[in-house]
């Protein structure tokens, strides 16, 4: 069958409008100075067909030739060790990491540190922004999430998601982690593959997948505005927290996830150097996304009421005063329209909690060296990340 162009079929839609004439989007481009157009929709719009077929052919010949964990232990040995031309592998790894191994020109060791510093700087404020705006802002996006539903992710509940999401983002924020062999790299390689895993089960086994509407799953367009929500989106929600932000770290952040980026298999192209291209390539996307449906609010919900499943907190009335908090960041982050599609609940005193927080990051910035705070967010994110993985890796969690 013929592939019909791609459009930027609801660049009329209300919630495209309103996002970016009165909403997050517009403080976007006000922050960034991005000059927004359809100009250049066709360069990017080909990618929404596109997708990482050394990943997928690695999976093909490793993976699907072995069980799942003889596989994992080979990829392991790869990442830790090496590949180089003589090796007796298949040609698909030679590939995979003649890539990864490969260090772009561009890449500069420095600017990357001070991305890395940014994200530990920042400390719980980073692990708000992920939660409460970049990750429950995605589900606002229909055709984005369909990946996650048709895998069934549901099933595998908020906890165990928000642990993933949560363990792949420290491990490639330390520093010197994305060095190749070292920890991020290996989480980088890791997460490309199962992404390659994901989408060749789904083309297997989901007959129903609407690839005109929706596009390749975990398609390169997709995979494109999943790092501006990392980058651009994450940089925006520190900022409304009362952070501030030097060039240098903003600079920075952008080259540590274009790095990421690379080594998870987007095209280059699709990787934005700063915020200005950030914010220009995420408009264009966005005009191809239909806003939420029944299934972005269940996701929604269910990382909502993930504060009251999980056992990290001792007490109900802490669980419940923790769901409370992140409902007034998420109203706060995302804003009215957003959230009422999404059906997140209002409560009382919602903007009491992210306004204080201003307020004292505002002091806080000014008054406890740079340093002691990089070692202190480091010290904190650490361990709540140490706490998921103690709840989630208990074999009687589920």
């Amino acid at each position: 069958m013929e592939k019909q162009i791609l459009q930027p079929r609801f660049k009329d839609s209300q919630h495209f409008k309103d996002f970016w004439t009165t909403g997050n989007g517009k403080q976007l481009i006000d922050l960034s100075g991005a000059e927004v157009s359809f100009d250049h929709f066709e360069k990017f719009s080909k990618y929404f067909y596109h997708v990482d077929e050394i990943g997928d052919e690695v999976v093909r010949e490793v993976y699907f030739k072995k069980s799942y964990p003889e596989a994992s232990r080979e990829i392991e040995g790869y990442i830790r060790n090496g590949v180089s031309e003589n090796d007796d592998v298949p040609e698909s790894v030679k590939r995979l990491f003649n890539q990864t191994q490969t260090i772009p020109d561009w890449l500069d060791l420095n600017l990357i540190r001070s991305g890395a510093e940014l994200c530990m700087r920042c400390n719980l404020d980073s692990l708000i922004s992920l939660r409460d705006y970049c990750l429950i802002g995605g589900y606002d996006y229909a055709y984005l999430n369909k990946p996650l539903i048709v895998t069934e992710a549901l099933k595998k509940g908020a906890v165990k998601r928000l642990s993933e999401t949560l363990d792949f983002w420290v491990n490639v924020t330390r520093y010197d982690a994305l060095e190749v062999h070292k920890k991020g790299y290996e989480f980088a390689i890791k997460t490309r593959l199962i992404h390659s895993y994901a989408r060749l089960s789904i083309r297997k086994h989901y007959k129903n997948w609407d690839t005109e509407n929706w596009g390749e799953p975990i398609n390169s367009w997709d995979m494109m505005a999943t790092y501006i929500g990392f980058s651009l989106v994450f940089m925006h929600s520190l900022k409304k927290l009362g952070n501030t932000i030097s060039e240098e770290e903003e600079k920075g952040h952008f080259h540590l996830w274009k790095y990421v980026g690379y080594l998870l298999g987007i095209p280059e192209e699709l990787l934005p150097d700063n915020k200005k291209q950030a914010t220009e390539y995420f408009y264009l996307w966005t005009s191809v996304q239909p806003s939420s449906d029944k299934d972005s609010v269940l996701l929604a919900h269910s990382l909502l009421n993930e504060s009251l499943e999980n056992p990290i907190l001792k007490y109900e009335f802490q669980k419940k005063n923790l769901r409370y908090l992140h409902i007034c960041c998420t109203w706060y982050l995302l804003g009215d329209d957003v959230c009422k599609r999404l059906q997140i609940p209002d409560v009382p005193l919602k903007k009491g909690f992210p306004v204080t927080k201003k307020i004292i990051n505002t002091i806080y910035d000014s008054t406890v060296s740079r340093d002691a705070r990089i070692k202190k967010g480091n010290k904190d994110q650490t361990k709540v990340l140490a706490d998921y993985l103690r709840v989630t890796q208990n074999s009687n969690f589920h």
